[in-house]
């Protein structure tokens, strides 16, 4: 039976399940942590809520970065690198673990973990919406209780090793890496590596979302950094249209058209991206709103709607011939299906005279 350790942390006990190697690195700040974790109910069942190993990646955190679960930091710089531990931890470390965890499972999911949140603290996001989405987490929330982690410190790097990710920096390093980001971005796209460029106007937005939303919306400064996120949103549209990922183009373009309505960039965008949907009344609508916020671009308008008429011919002809040839085979279908009866008839009355029928 595994040795039990009370840490110096009030409210934490450790079990050693696997011993790892070497001795406890020197967790200095800056130094990066890999690792996965389960988090486990402490009922008979030891419920599991969150398991790591699950998604694409390892977790990891930043030494002295702040890290919302910061019982978790105290935990992991109690290992050695390969240890596997299981440690209980009381109510008192674990308030803000469904906070965690749903950001957790919208990374997980894709999803910028800071999206939909108003101007307010996370606790006060929470309370303003009632629920984090999750049903599991929301009975956490109601019931606050001791959890079980069991962790498995993977890997640990100095803080001169390695590239610091955009959610482990202060503000001030965000925003210096953003026209980093952009300027690698706008490089890709000049060698056609649209995925690539797409992340890096990716990371840059969240870098900018991240910073604005500790900022009051319509002040200088979330003005200021709305005008920085205006061009690498419509970046990142153009490498989806690239991509032919159109209802991202979709989705993205009329997002910032709510709050740019005479943004020229973003209506061309959604214009080419429901030409290629073929969406012949909204895409005419968007290119005619371009020309009229823009006179001056008529002749790059009047050559798309002669392409979207054009479009619109094929998707014509190509639905005619589907629907042709669906009433051609619905004809042979029925046909075969007479001839099949007539056969069975003859065959009833073959079988009722004994003798073959006189034409």
């Amino acid at each position: 039976m595994e040795d039990v350790y009370l840490l110096k942390t009030k409210g934490v006990q450790k079990k050693i399940l696997h011993g790892g190697y070497g001795s406890i690195p020197k967790f200095v700040h800056g130094t990066k942590l890999n690792f996965h974790f389960q988090t486990l109910k402490c009922d008979f069942e030891r419920t599991v809520i969150d398991d790591s190993r699950k998604g694409r990646f390892p977790m990891e955190i930043i030494v002295g970065k702040m890290f919302k679960m910061e019982v978790w930091e105290i935990l992991l710089t109690t290992m050695r690198t390969g240890e596997v531990a299981e440690f209980w931890c009381d109510s008192i470390h674990t308030g803000m673990y469904p906070l965690v965890s749903k950001g957790l499972r919208k990374i997980a999911e894709g999803k910028d973990p800071l999206e939909g949140q108003r101007h307010t603290c996370g606790l006060g996001n929470m309370f303003d919406y009632h629920t984090t989405g999750y049903d599991d987490l929301d009975d956490l929330m109601k019931e606050p209780q001791a959890l079980i982690f069991i962790m498995e410190l993977i890997q640990v790097s100095d803080p001169f090793s390695y590239k610091m990710d955009s959610w482990a920096m202060n503000t001030n390093e965000k925003l210096k890496m953003v026209p980093v980001l952009h300027r690698e971005g706008n490089e890709l796209v000049k060698l056609k590596r649209y995925r690539d460029a797409s992340e890096k106007y990716r990371e840059a937005v969240i870098c900018l979302r991240n910073i604005q939303a500790k900022v009051k919306p319509k002040e200088d400064d979330w003005v200021r950094l709305e005008n920085l996120l205006t061009p690498l949103v419509l970046n990142y549209c153009q490498c989806m249209l690239e991509l032919e990922e159109y209802y991202e183009v979709l989705e993205h373009t009329t997002e910032l058209l709510l709050k740019h309505s005479g943004n020229i960039k973003a209506y061309y965008k959604r214009g080419k991206a429901h030409t290629a949907l073929w969406n012949k009344k909204e895409a005419r609508q968007d290119f005619l709103t371009v020309l009229n916020l823009d006179p001056t671009l008529a002749p790059v308008i009047y050559k798309e709607l002669k392409l979207l008429g054009e479009r619109m011919k094929v998707k014509y002809y190509e639905e005619k011939q589907a629907y042709w040839g669906f009433l051609q085979n619905h004809k042979e279908q029925k046909k075969n299906e007479h001839s099949k009866e007539e056969k069975k008839i003859t065959v009833r009355l073959l079988k009722n005279t004994g003798k073959p029928l006189s034409i």
